[in-house]
């Protein structure tokens, strides 16, 4: 009786744990989507520029680029309940303070605080769960659960964004996160026990810092290119500090003894084409996302509320086709998967790239769609194939890299195709022509990407026993080192 109720305990306790990192996971990946459908609101309010809107998405996308691989081992050394609910309540602070913002700097320093706090709390919620369930049986319904939140906050985020933005104003996309970092840090407090991994590597503080400095570097040379001149000094030196900067973290780590980034791992074919391909579904995917609403919003003349609806295709096609590419890449192998997916998501921008105010939303779903469907066929394969090449000892790290690759994609997409439509701008082109321009640059790279991949992409067999399913952490996160995972959508 005792041992039956000891299995009943331990059963609701896992179920307590379970439902908050989910929780988690969700808040986190709604923020994701939520925010492009009140960026015309915005605009408006703050009154800001393109570059403007570009600063406040790719602000939090930065840090959560840089900080994730860093994130998972201070979960591991410090404890991984204390860096999940640290997370938690630096996110929810954040949160606030952006809902609050008088100006663009004040919600620009507040995404930047919240990239800090998600960059914490997903890696560390899936240590937390995994080290929960040791099980493998039970660890992969766990995982498809934890999983299943993160599409669910996916496909919410645009329409409740819509709803609440065009009820109360954007500042509401914020507040909502307080209710629920409140009730996770309150259940959190009281069911989470703590766990740590006594041989966790130290903390690469030179290569973290490093990744910042050259990622904002460039992200910053890029977004004020097109508004202060591509020749003046400022930007010509903004790309200079990059480039030394990327010398200097190349530097740092090919010598210290636990990097952050292993380079030998580039030594590998497949992982170096894997994660150049992530590069531009990060680029593509993101960079064209951060136009969706803007496009419906400016150019057609939708509400903010429909523009969000409309945008649902995407994130929609996106949960409902992830759970199978890896399935798919199983049977049939990386390399045709992956080029189908790119190539479907490439014809798809250009599609959009045809779009003008007049085009019935009939002939826009489906092109939405085809992108959603494509890049959602590659994430998963692609983070399979890097942590296939390297050791089972490095498959945590393999796909803690590529969820970063992604991440650096989506800083510059936004940065750069946003380049794309200002120049164009400026040299007296409409916004919906600029538009255009930018969504069939992201196409033209996105197929040159499927044809890359198609070349080079080593093909791969179906393993005799398939490997234990596990997402990794997204807002896209990265879990902490040594734990093998796989890729979900973002």
């Amino acid at each position: 009786m005792a041992v039956s109720q000891a299995t009943a305990g331990s059963r609701s306790s896992r179920a307590v744990l379970l439902a908050v990192t989910c929780l988690g996971q969700f808040m986190v990946l709604l923020d994701n989507t939520i925010v492009g459908a009140a960026l015309p609101d915005m605009q408006h309010r703050l009154h800001t520029q393109l570059t403007g809107l570009q600063w406040i998405v790719d602000a939090y996308v930065l840090l959560v680029a840089m900080l994730l691989l860093s994130g998972g081992v201070f979960a591991d050394r410090f404890g991984r309940k204390r860096v999940y609910l640290t997370g938690v309540v630096v996110f929810t602070v954040a949160s606030v303070l952006c809902s609050l913002a008088p100006s663009l700097g004040w919600l620009v320093a507040g995404r930047v605080l919240q990239g800090i706090g998600a960059a914490a709390l997903s890696p560390a919620s899936l240590a937390l769960l995994i080290a929960a369930h040791p099980a493998p049986q039970e660890r992969v319904k766990a995982i498809g659960l934890w999983a299943g939140f993160s599409g669910i906050g996916l496909a919410a985020g645009p329409v409740a964004g819509g709803v609440l933005t065009d009820a109360f104003g954007w500042p509401a996309i914020f507040l909502v996160n307080l209710p629920l970092g409140a009730v996770l840090l309150l259940v959190g407090l009281r069911s989470l026990e703590e766990t740590r991994n006594p041989n966790a590597p130290a903390i690469d503080i030179p290569g973290t810092v490093l990744s910042v400095l050259w990622v904002g570097a460039l992200t910053y040379g890029l977004i004020e290119g097109g508004a202060r001149g591509w020749t003046s000094p400022v930007i010509l030196g903004s790309f200079a500090a990059a480039a030394a900067l990327l010398g200097a973290f190349l530097a740092v780590e090919a010598r210290r003894s636990a990097p952050m980034l292993p380079l030998r791992l580039f030594r590998q074919r497949l992982f170096t084409v894997s994660n150049t391909a992530m590069i531009v579904v990060g680029f593509a995917l993101m960079g064209s996302s951060f136009f969706f609403s803007q496009f419906f919003v400016y150019v057609q003349g939708s509400s903010i509320l429909r523009a969000g609806l409309q945008t649902l295709p995407v994130s929609l096609a996106m949960v409902v086709v992830s759970p199978y590419a890896g399935r798919l890449a199983a049977r049939y192998g990386f390399r045709i998967v992956v080029t189908i997916g790119l190539a479907l998501a490439g014809l798809g921008l250009l599609a959009l790239g045809t779009v003008h105010a007049d085009t019935g939303y009939g002939q826009v779903w489906w092109r939405l769609a085809a992108v959603g469907i494509g890049f959602a066929l590659t994430m998963s394969p692609l983070t399979g194939a890097a942590i296939q090449s390297v050791s089972p000892q490095e498959g945590g790290l393999a796909s803690g890299i590529s969820s970063t690759t992604r991440q650096i994609g989506a800083v510059l997409g936004v940065a750069l195709l946003g380049a794309v439509v200002r120049t164009r701008q400026s040299g007296g082109a409409s916004f919906e022509n600029g538009l255009n321009t930018a969504f069939l640059a992201a196409g033209a790279v996105t197929l040159a990407t499927a044809a890359f991949t198609g070349l080079w992409l080593a093909r791969s067999e179906p393993a005799e026993a398939p490997a234990t399913p596990q997402p990794s952490t997204d807002p896209d996160g990265a879990t902490a080192r040594g734990q093998a995972v796989t890729s979900t959508p973002s």
